[in-house]
């Protein structure tokens, strides 16, 4: 497998005008939108910016795969902590938005927080919605749940005299988040039935958590919901050899694992729903990250994806994927020609071109839901960003 290499495609046709927005928005020094002076990002390794990384050099592990080659190869240039060849999706939501990336708490969490002066993100590779003690599923990687991303967000505000504005000026984004609490516990040979019955907790500590930062002053959060997992490398080594009638004849993806992702999406909209009829001043947009990806897995070559299933970087067998051999730790330290033509980049995670794709619906979603959110954004600048971001092809 050839060595990996600086990707291509930003000069792929699909993309010329998303690239185009990105370069009039790094152009303007302030917040290009008005609307949100910084971000908090809560979550697991998909939004994941170095936290992993710091936490284990905290408390003196094993570094994690991120932290090696490939990682970070297409934008960075070297590992950064993000689980991707570049950027993730809450990296393009902070460009999109005029802010800068998000640092990770743990870098900085006995200093100043001047460095979180335009956002942090809490997320942490590995981390579940569910509690470390909670009984049924057992995380071998980290002790980090969303309670304690939570927590570690209160004690940030405690050093903030202004931590009321500063909410009200600031896009929360909690999620996505869920995911290894249900990887480890089929991992860990749970059925189905079991499995399913984790979801109203999961959705609980996620609506939980943001009903914890409405009180606290929060107003606006950007809630993603699950990925469609049954076209994940991970869960398709996993489960490969399933009967030929549980995989979808168009994606290859197994339906049935896709048809999980689905029951955790419309709980958790529903519950979110509860908490809009809670409190009306509030603003809550869900991210459809379910039905955004779905749309390249139907139709890979509109988009520009060679490899729908493959992992870019891995080793060996029908999906490019080993259990046991994670991207970045010998011998998996090579990946994929070019990783613009793949949407998984190690098995588990996008790579930074589908990231990029996600993130213009994500933001699609933000503008439409705009109207709601007059107490914050200036008319002008709304027009602003209708102008220059383009509708989605999407």
């Amino acid at each position: 497998m050839a060595t990996c290499f600086l990707s291509s495609y930003w000069l792929k046709q699909q993309f010329i005008i998303v690239v185009f927005l990105f370069a009039v928005i790094s152009s303007i020094s302030s917040p290009v939108n008005g609307c949100f002076t910084s971000i908090f990002s809560f979550g697991d390794s998909m939004s994941d910016t170095g936290n992993s990384i710091e936490i284990s050099v905290l408390e003196g592990g094993k570094l994690p795969h991120g932290a090696f080659p490939p990682n970070g190869r297409t934008f960075f240039h070297r590992p950064t902590g993000r689980y991707c060849d570049g950027r993730l999706v809450i990296d393009f939501l902070a460009e999109v938005l005029g802010l800068p990336f998000l640092p990770p708490y743990y870098r900085y969490k006995n200093g100043t927080s001047e460095k979180f002066e335009n956002g942090v993100n809490f997320a942490v590779g590995g981390a579940g919605a569910l509690n470390s003690s909670f009984p049924g599923i057992y995380n071998p990687f980290t002790n980090v749940s969303l309670v304690d991303e939570v927590n570690s967000f209160k004690q940030f505000l405690n050093l903030r005299t202004d931590f009321k504005q500063l909410l009200r000026n600031s896009l929360i984004v909690m999620g996505e988040i869920g995911g290894n609490d249900y990887g480890h516990a089929f991992k860990q040979g749970k059925s189905i039935e079991d499995v399913r019955s984790f979801v109203p907790p999961i959705v609980d500590s996620i609506t939980s958590s943001i009903n914890e930062l409405i009180e606290l002053g929060a107003v606006t959060f950007l809630v993603p919901g699950n990925f469609p997992i049954g076209c994940s490398p991970t869960y398709l080594t996993l489960f490969q050899g399933s009967d030929k009638d549980q995989y979808d004849p168009l994606t290859g993806c197994l339906t049935w694992l896709n048809q999980f992702s689905q029951h955790h999406n419309q709980l958790l909209r529903k519950e979110l729903e509860k908490i809009r009829n809670l409190h009306p001043d509030i603003n809550i947009v869900y991210a459809d990250y379910y039905s955004t990806t779905m749309r390249i897995y139907n139709s890979p070559n509109k988009f520009g994806f060679k490899e729908t299933l493959k992992a870019c970087c891995g080793t060996g067998g029908l999906y490019n994927y080993n259990l046991s051999r994670a991207c970045g730790y010998p011998p998996v330290t090579q990946c994929c020609n070019d990783p613009s033509s793949y949407m998984s980049w190690d098995g588990i995670h996008y790579t930074e071109a589908v990231n990029r794709l996600i993130t213009n619906v994500v933001f699609e979603e933000l503008m439409n839901s705009i109207h709601s959110l007059n107490n914050l954004c200036p008319a002008s600048t709304i027009n602003k960003l209708r102008m220059i971001y383009p509708k989605s092809e999407m």
